[in-house]
């Protein structure tokens, strides 16, 4: 009896190539938990989708992060609580005085900054031990808009310098996240950079025209602001300068820290970097091959590989082995070497059961 060639080809199974078939397996045994800062409305942990609703920039200010809300709030009653309470004792104060107001709130910023021009000074015992408390309690509240509100600030311009610097290329929303992530450290820094070098012209151009210094002391005088190192040779004297100096400080201040701080993780991100380079292009020895055999079964399979790897390049340790190994161990009840889903229904009413019952009194 014939067979049609059509009904040949669609009874005889297709052949199958190797390669496709291996990266089909690796690509389904690559799956892996959803990060947190990529579930369904967040973008780099901000809280904004913005690139996956399509809309690709927004007000710097239209959907604030609750942490910036929180340090915003911070700032304020500390700002508040100190020029009050600096404008209290105005009078056990020395030093060249503006307005009443301009000065205490000018003198809150310059203590919580560690500046310390030395321009206004606190006499008597009740304000120096008010400036010892602010000044600790400012040096806490740096810390926190360091950590929180001036990240947040840079992480959403992160998408500007990304288009910025790739203005040729059309990139989409995705791209764009891509970008952001495999280069991260880098546009933060970028954008520390750009920030300080505004600053630091703004301050200095400030300082010319209206505390009518001469540029080099003017230069100078930014320096030793930024870095609080506050000579108190050259500072804000006047009111208008005092009042361009509130907002410039605190600005500059943390801008220059935060310079400092990505340039140290941009650092260490390159050395980083440059060994897992090193690993991956090491040649496998013996000795490698026994050090990741950890079964002791002779043969080296794709997981011991990967945590052999993953170990020489320092993104885990043997003691994190150990804990993550722990809990398979629990809940692989019946001792398989394989997680099913009757072992985690086991393990969990094992766990339920070893609980006292509720209304039930706990035996003595």
């Amino acid at each position: 009896m014939a067979i049609d060639n059509n009904l040949k080809e669609f009874l005889l199974p297709e052949p199958v190539n190797r390669k496709d078939a291996v990266k089909r397996r690796r690509f389904r045994r690559s799956k892996s938990a959803p990060r947190a800062e990529h579930l369904p409305g967040k973008v780099n942990g901000t809280g904004s989708a913005a690139c996956e609703t399509g809309t690709e920039s927004e007000s710097l200010f239209g959907n604030l992060h609750p942490s910036f809300i929180k340090i915003a709030t911070y700032l304020f009653i500390y700002l508040g609580v100190g020029v009050v309470s600096f404008y209290l004792v105005r009078h056990h104060i020395v030093g060249k005085k503006t307005n009443d107001v301009v000065d205490a709130l000018y003198l809150c910023i310059v203590t919580m900054t560690t500046v310390g021009y030395g321009d206004l000074v606190p006499q008597s015992v009740l304000a120096k031990l008010m400036a010892c408390a602010f000044v600790f309690l400012g040096m806490a509240l740096v810390g926190l808009v360091l950590s929180k509100g001036a990240d947040y600030l840079v992480e959403k311009q992160e998408v500007l310098i990304v288009k910025a610097l790739h203005m040729r290329q059309q990139l989409g929303p995705s791209d764009i996240m891509k970008e952001i992530e495999t280069n991260k450290t880098r546009y933060k820094f970028i954008l520390a950079s750009v920030f300080l070098l505004i600053l630091i012209t703004t301050g200095s151009i400030f300082l010319t025209f209206v505390e009518k210094l001469d540029f080099i002391d003017a230069f100078y005088c930014v320096c030793c602001t930024i870095t609080t190192l506050g000579y108190g040779d050259r500072s804000f004297s006047t009111e208008g300068g005092r009042i361009f100096a509130i907002v410039w400080i605190l600005m500059s201040t943390v801008c220059v820290a935060q310079f400092f701080l990505y340039l140290t993780e941009l650092t260490t991100e390159r050395s980083q970097k440059f060994l897992v380079q090193r690993v991956l292009t090491r040649h496998m020895t013996n000795v490698d091959l026994e050090a990741a055999d950890l079964d002791d079964d002779g043969v080296v399979d794709a997981a011991e590989f990967i945590l052999y790897k993953l170990k020489e390049m320092g993104k885990i340790t043997q003691e994190d082995i150990s804990v993550v190994m722990e809990e398979f161990e629990d809940l692989d009840v019946d001792q398989s070497g394989t997680l099913s889903v009757s072992d985690l229904a086991l393990a969990q009413s094992s766990s339920q059961a070893r609980l006292p019952a509720s209304g039930q009194e706990r035996p003595i």
